[in-house]
């Protein structure tokens, strides 16, 4: 049958405060934690933990870290993903229509989806700004958006983008901007990706046989461990360093950003700068793949916090490879895989 309405994409990212205020980041806080594909607790030990600790007592140090970030157009993550909306809506022309939400705070994802019913789509491809498939991201973006739309009476077709994590025109942006370092001025190149808790990694595992149990089960992305979110991030960092021509002992992929006690997927970035400290390494530079655009994770933890933390171990200088932002040939990827699914 013959599609008679526009074609709808709506891009998503993970989310931003309203405002670095306290209050604003409590909010973001309370809904992004109380997520259970982000805290995957029972329902009553994870509202404990969010509402009566967690939120409470790290929204005043998270907003002195967004204070930082804020700038006059407000968050980067923000503003990147509204000029990637206007940018592939320009390429696609007029037969769609290009939404931009977050999944946690606003634009809502069902403030998004209201205006794509409203422009009457027939179709609705979802974008989730994940390079790399989590249950935690994409599939919480995944889940949000078929609880919405469960509600409509009118329910378009729907398509849902997993992951892209080493899409080539993607990996030559990553390497290009790390051309304009001189990389052999580095002692060591860190590929840093969002963690994850050991067990959810574990729990993506169907088999239970594979993860973390069968040898380098990371190092090579096969039926079993497609979904892993390691071996995407992985396969990432492999591909980045092909480009650039890296040897294995030029570069580590590690995991930065843990919450709470318990395992996260190792090694961990803070581990590897002490190691590298340790070792007399002076300069290190850091991609930060997970991310589409630089946001709170890379501008201040990583340009500020692990620069820091460097220092003081006898180091002199992090160097944080700037993500793929508002590049023209980012959106044209965006535009492109969008047309792929159309």
């Amino acid at each position: 049958m013959a599609k008679i309405g526009k074609k709808g994409v709506l891009l998503v990212n993970l989310g931003t405060p309203d405002d670095p205020s306290r209050g604003a980041v409590y909010r973001y806080l309370k809904q992004f934690l109380l997520d259970p594909r982000v805290i995957d607790y029972p329902w009553l030990a994870r509202n404990l933990l969010v509402r009566g600790i967690i939120a409470p007592f790290r929204s005043g140090s998270s907003s002195k870290l967004y204070k930082m970030l804020w700038t006059e157009e407000g968050s980067p993550l923000k503003f990147y993903g509204e000029r990637v909306q206007a940018g592939v809506q320009e390429i696609l022309g007029p037969d769609y229509v290009v939404e931009l939400a977050m999944r946690y705070q606003n634009p809502s994802i069902g403030h998004a989806l209201q205006k794509l019913e409203d422009a009457r789509v027939s179709e609705i491809i979802v974008f989730p700004m994940f390079p790399q498939y989590a249950s935690a991201t994409t599939g919480s973006v995944h889940d949000e958006v078929m609880r919405l739309l469960r509600k409509q009476q009118n329910i378009p077709d729907v398509k849902f983008i997993n992951s892209y994590y080493d899409r080539p025109e993607m990996i030559e942006v990553f390497a290009d901007n790390a051309r304009k370092f001189d990389l052999g001025h580095y002692d060591h190149i860190i590929f840093s990706y969002h963690g994850l808790p050991k067990r959810q990694l574990r729990r993506a595992d169907a088999s239970g046989k594979y993860c973390t149990k069968a040898k380098d089960c990371c190092q090579r992305i096969s039926a079993v461990n497609q979904f892993c979110y390691s071996a995407q991030c992985h396969a990432t960092t492999r591909a980045i360093a092909a480009k650039l021509e890296l040897k294995p002992e030029q570069y580590t992929t590690a995991f930065q950003s843990r919450l709470g006690p318990e395992e996260w997927a190792q090694p961990y970035t803070s581990t590897i700068i002490e190691e590298q400290a340790e070792k007399g390494a002076k300069r290190l530079l850091v991609f930060s793949p997970a991310f589409v655009a630089d946001c709170l994770e890379t501008i201040v933890e990583i340009g500020t916090e692990y620069q820091e933390e460097f220092e003081e171990m006898g180091g002199e200088q992090v160097d944080l490879v700037p993500s793929l932002n508002d590049d023209p040939r980012w959106i044209q990827t965006v535009a492109d895989l969008v047309g792929e699914y159309s």
